[in-house]
Parts: C-alpha cells; sequence; structure tokens
C-alpha cells in the first residue's frame, strides 16, 4: 500500500537531516576545540535516536563521521589525557612527543588526510605480558597513538549505534554502568530465590573471538565498506611481540585497544540475545515464571561484565547444569569456548566470587533469618594487602609524605569501590595493615631516632602525618548500599542526559 503524503513527507524530512548529517567532507572546516564536544554529542545522540527507532536499520555513511575534524579532535583528546598516552606503541611516540615535535592541530589535520586518501595502515600492536592474580600471564596489546586516535574516533561513531541493541543484562564498558550495577543485579535475584549459580569462565575470550562471525555481527548495523575495511585492518594488524618478530592476528581482538571492549561486546552480545529472548518469552512476568515452577522447569537470569557473567538459576542444581552446555553452544559459533576447570555450578549458601566481590547467603547473627551479603573477596584483600606492602618495603629515598600520597590514592579508591557493600570490618582490617607497614617503613628509614623521637615527628595522636600529608583510613568512609537501577540507566544520549545540548 502506498505511503500517505504527511507519512511521505515525515520520511523526506528524515532523508534529509540524515544527509545534513553525514555528508560533511568539506575540505576547508576546521574542528573548533570549544565545540567540538558538543558538535559530537549532538551527532551521536542522533544515530542513537535512529539505530533505537528502527533496529534493522543499517547506516550506510559513517566514514565521514569518523574522519570528521570534530570526531578526530576529540578523539585525540581522549587519548592524550588518557593515563596510558605516555606509553609508546611499536613506533616508540607518545602523545607528548607528537605535541612537542609537530603540534597536535598539524597530527590531527595529516591523519585526517591520510585516512581520507586511503594511505592509512594500522601498525602491529606492541606485546606486553601483564601477571595474573594466578601467576599466569596476560597479554596487552598496545596500538600506536595514531592508531589509538583512529580507534577512539570509531569507538564514538558506532557506540550509539550499537548501544541501541545491547541488553541491559550487560554492564562491562558500557556508558554509565559500574561493576556495581552488576552486583546489585546478582543480589536483588539472590534475594528472590534464585540461589544457584552458574559462574561461567570464557577460555581467552579477547584471544578467540572468530573475526568473520564479528564482522557479521558488525554488518547488521554497519553498511558502509570503509569503515568495515578499517575495523577488519585494526583486527588483522598483527602483534610485534618482544623480540620484534610480528605475529598474525588470525582470531580476537588484542586486549588493550580503545576500539577492543566494544567489539568484543558486540560478539557476546549473541549471549545477551539467547538469554534475553528466552526471559522475554516465557519468564517475562511472575505468573509465568509460577507456572514454569509449578512443572518443576526452572527460571533464570544472565548477568555479564564483559567476558565475565553468571547465570542467576531459580529451580534446581540440574537446572544450572544443563545451562552449562547451552551457554557453550551459544558461544561456539563466535568461536569461543568455556573453561571446563573454571566454569562451575554453586549454591548462594555456598557463595561465590563476581568481579572482586565475595557474593554468599548465609544466617543474620542474632536471628535464623537468612540474607544475601556482600563484602570483598579475600583474593581483592590480598590484592590491595600485596600493593600496600610492596609500596612499603624495604626503605627508599622519598620522603614519608610522598609515600603517603600514594599510598592514600591506592587505599582510597580500593575502598571507594567497596564502599557498597558489607566492608566496615575489611576497612579496619586494611587500615590497621596500612598503619603497621607505613610505621615499620619509617623505623627502618629512621634507625637513629629512638621510638620517643618517631612519634613526636611521624606520629603525632599516633596517625602517620608528615607536612599537611596523614594516613588515610578507609573505615573512616560511610558504607551505603547500592540500589538495584534495573533498565533505567541512561546513557549519555538519551533526552535526559542531552537537554544541555539543545
Amino acid at each position: 500500500m502506498a505511503k500517505g503524503g504527511s507519512e511521505t513527507a515525515v520520511e523526506e524530512l528524515k532523508d534529509q537531516e540524515a544527509k545534513s548529517l553525514v555528508n560533511i567532507d568539506d575540505p576547508d572546516r576546521e574542528a573548533d576545540q570549544w565545540d567540538a564536544e558538543r558538535r559530537v554529542l549532538e551527532i551521536q545522540t542522533k544515530l542513537h535516536r535512529w539505530a533505537t527507532a528502527d533496529d534493522g536499520r543499517r547506516f550506510d555513511d559513517l566514514f565521514n563521521l569518523v574522519t570528521d575534524p570534530a570526531f578526530l579532535w576529540v578523539a585525540w583528546e581522549r587519548v592524550r589525557g588518557n593515563k596510558g598516552a605516555a606509553t609508546a606503541g611499536v613506533d616508540r611516540v607518545t602523545a607528548r612527543l607528537i605535541e612537542a615535535v609537530g603540534g597536535q592541530e598539524e597530527f590531527v589535520s595529516a591523519l585526517r588526510a591520510d585516512l581520507r586518501a586511503g594511505r592509512f595502515a594500522p601498525l602491529p600492536v606492541r606485546e606486553r605480558m601483564i601477571p595474573k592474580a594466578n601467576g599466569k600471564l596476560r597479554r596487552l596489546g598496545i596500538p600506536t597513538i595514531t592508531d589509538r586516535v583512529v580507534q577512539a574516533s570509531l569507538k564514538l561513531v558506532l557506540e550509539p549505534i550499537f548501544e541501541a541493541d545491547f541488553h541491559p543484562c550487560s554492564y562491562g564498558f558500557r556508558p554509565n554502568r559500574r561493576a556495581q550495577d552488576a552486583i546489585a543485579e546478582i543480589h536483588l535475584l539472590g534475594t528472590k530465590g534464585y540461589e544457584w549459580v552458574l559462574e561461567g569462565d570464557i577460555k581467552a575470550c579477547f584471544d578467540m573471538i572468530d573475526h568473520t562471525a564479528l564482522l557479521d555481527r558488525v554488518r547488521r548495523r554497519v553498511g558502509d565498506k570503509r569503515v568495515l575495511r578499517l575495523i577488519k585492518a585494526f583486527l588483522k594488524a598483527g602483534i610485534m611481540d618482544s623480540l620484534g618478530e610480528r605475529q598474525e592476528t588470525i582470531t580476537g581482538t588484542p586486549q588493550g585497544g580503545i576500539l577492543s571492549p566494544l567489539l568484543a561486546n558486540i560478539a557476546l552480545s549473541t549471549l545477551d540475545e539467547h538469554f534475553m529472548s528466552t526471559w522475554n518469552t516465557v519468564m517475562s512476568t511472575d505468573m509465568r515464571r509460577r507456572r514454569r515452577g509449578w512443572k518443576g522447569l526452572g527460571n533464570w537470569r544472565l548477568v555479564r561484565y564483559a567476558d565475565d557473567f553468571v547465570v542467576m538459576v531459580r529451580g534446581t542444581q540440574d537446572h544450572a547444569e544443563t545451562l552449562r552446555v547451552e551457554v557453550a553452544e551459544v558461544l561456539a559459533p563466535i568461536g569461543l569456548s568455556l573453561s571446563p576447570e573454571k566454569t562451575t555450578v554453586v549454591n548462594l549458601d555456598e557463595g561465590f566470587d563476581f568481579l572482586g566481590f565475595r557474593i554468599q547467603r548465609h544466617r543474620q547473627r542474632g536471628t535464623n533469618k537468612r540474607y544475601v551479603y556482600t563484602y570483598p573477596s579475600k583474593k581483592a584483600l590480598a590484592s590491595i594487602k600485596g600493593k600496600i606492602k610492596a609500596l612499603t618495603s624495604g626503605k627508599s629515598n622519598r620522603s614519608l609524605s610522598d609515600l603517603l600520597l600514594q599510598l592514600n590514592r591506592m587505599t582510597r579508591g580500593w575502598a571507594m569501590y567497596f564502599r557498597h557493600a558489607a566492608s566496615k570490618k575489611t576497612f579496619s582490617y586494611v587500615g590497621q595493615y596500612a598503619w603497621q607497614r607505613v610505621v615499620g617503613w619509617v623505623r627502618r628509614k629512621h634507625k637513629g631516632l629512638n621510638w620517643g623521637q618517631l612519634r613526636r615527628r611521624y606520629l603525632p595522636r599516633w596517625r602517620p602525618t608528615e607536612g599537611a600529608v596523614t594516613l588515610y583510613y578507609p573505615v573512616t568512609i560511610p558504607i551505603r548500599r547500592y540500589r538495584y537501577r534495573g533498565y533505567s540507566i541512561p546513557n549519555p544520549w538519551t533526552a535526559a542526559t542531552t537537554e544541555a545540548i539543545a
């Protein structure tokens, strides 16, 4: 049936708006550093609105946005302001060197010219092996500054589009979402009888994602072949190992790149889609879930943070064990598999660790009632103790104030992460441990002073102090429960968060 006149007019207006947005191939237009952020936010808001309104829409002209001066300038600013800006890739160039030698305006302008002329080609990432808590090594790939800027510009364009498709059960590497949101949902489900937990561990997720499957998922939304070629070039750029030899990247998206978390979320969203489809069709209401329970069937809910996930099950252990096979079948088409040793099924009464938290149901002291508690895990406690010990080991030429400043930043950041859990006793313990380590450090550094002199000079009121700097005690942080935000978490491109740009 033909469209009516008013409907056709609306479609034409939408087309005109789209053309005015993406047809920005004006070589004389420069990015104003004061207006670049505003322009990028406006365009991202439109992209997100269009992607949300039409879940089948493919965006055909995105390369002009990736190479737009405003997007490249914002990308450069974010790369330059990142702590890793001082770390060079295989070309040994840092952000500071770019500013000192050629200037940032010239750098962005030259990069845009190379992109538009098709001369840009990403270099291999520099391999760096990071020790893990279990003693093994994790590979980190460090792209060049130039590659990071292009990846950041790609992310600025692609993220608002794919964010429209991501499900609320995913929390990792997404705007305005954090680990505490995932923990809050697990806590809520635990209080509602979801007592069996499938702890999932994906084997080498960032290294094993199938490129063909990933690009197929990207093509659902991106029709611009130039953007697809750019993404593929980054995936195939390779890794330069410590011996200076280039290794091919047949699979995976090297961990450490700006674009890698988004690409991993795009690949892993197949898991979200599978579980949310089941939830929305057969478990969407309380009555449906009750009927399944009456029939001896289980109910379950996925909570994922990047490549870490749990499936909370209301039912029996057999229901949870069955899901292990189901998850493996969902992951197989994208080249991923579960680690048999680390993928386990536990009861909430036994407890489990997730994102540094210990989550466990047990009886409240003095009552017969059982509640779900979250608190810092033993591994998280051992980690902060290890960092405090490393910082206060031996003696050095640094001053006590320098030591306290670094120690305070570390312990405050750790405590702020866990401030929504039942952490008061743990905070008190960490503070006492830090005090003992600092006092021991001071005594080793000033062996010529007796205990009374040390107290008067460095321990007024028994608190390690030098000048205006005093040892920070995590126990002073108030403990507040983190409320589950559910489906109400705003992203940066919703109407409520973009009123300032109007």
